[in-house]
């Protein structure tokens, strides 16, 4: 690992279009997904699951448990936006083990892009769950005052969003980087396992954020509509 391969590289041309590192190893990660999801859908057993399939059905179960800790009403809806993002995450983060290659989530590009899916995300399953006029009325509750406070709430928190995996991911990459080049590969295990862990961490941490931030977006519209029903029938709880 060279102090130039700590960023993104350019590896060829398609017209205009620079095709990066990241991008191929963004493009080889989605496709081993695709291909392991294919796989695994077409090998299914309901007697003798072998480990393969067992491990698989034992990672849905915990994403289901996840969400339905967050949005109990809404699991079937958001599990298969929140599974695949967790599970793109884990392995994006983790790909920078492998010699030669560079977790796809230190660039700034691809973080942002991420954020960006769940800032739309946000919305997207708000107005689905509860319509347009009543999704976006909760932008203007309890005052059109708080409307510019809002739209900064929005903007300010996918920012931080980009930014704080794309901070973490380099930095780990970064320190990884220093270690080799003090120390060698004198401790190569205590480097290994901290990588580890700290992608798996930083993983949850952004799946976590935006499974928050899609269930507060539907929730939001029925706490709303749960005030104004009390309010006309204080004998309701």
């Amino acid at each position: 690992m060279t102090d130039g391969e700590m960023f993104a590289q350019v590896v060829f041309q398609l017209g205009p279009v620079e095709i990066s590192n990241t991008v191929l190893t963004t493009w080889g990660i989605l496709t081993l997904l695709v291909g392991a999801s294919y796989w695994l859908s077409h090998h299914l057993q309901q007697e003798k699951p072998g480990r393969i399939q067992v491990l698989a059905e034992g990672v849905c179960i915990a994403i289901e448990d996840a969400i339905r800790a967050v949005a109990p009403n809404h699991v079937q809806l958001l599990f298969p936006f929140i599974a695949t993002l967790w599970i793109f995450l884990v392995v994006a983060n983790l790909v920078g083990l492998i010699p030669g290659l560079h977790s796809p989530t230190r660039d700034l590009s691809v973080t942002s892009s991420l954020a960006i899916i769940v800032f739309l995300s946000v919305h997207w399953y708000g107005v689905r769950d509860q319509g347009l006029k009543q999704y976006l009325w909760h932008y203007l509750s309890p005052t059109p005052f708080l409307l510019p406070f809002h739209i900064i709430s929005e903007i300010s928190r996918t920012i931080a969003l980009a930014v704080r995996l794309f901070g973490n991911i380099m930095s780990l990459e970064m320190a990884a980087l220093l270690i080799l080049i003090v120390a060698g590969f004198l401790a190569p295990i205590p480097l290994l396992m901290l990588h580890i862990i700290e992608a798996l961490v930083q993983a949850y941490i952004f799946g976590m954020l935006a499974l928050i931030y899609v269930a507060g977006g539907m929730q939001t519209q029925q706490l709303r509509q749960k005030h104004h029903q009390q309010q006309k029938d204080p004998s309701r709880e």
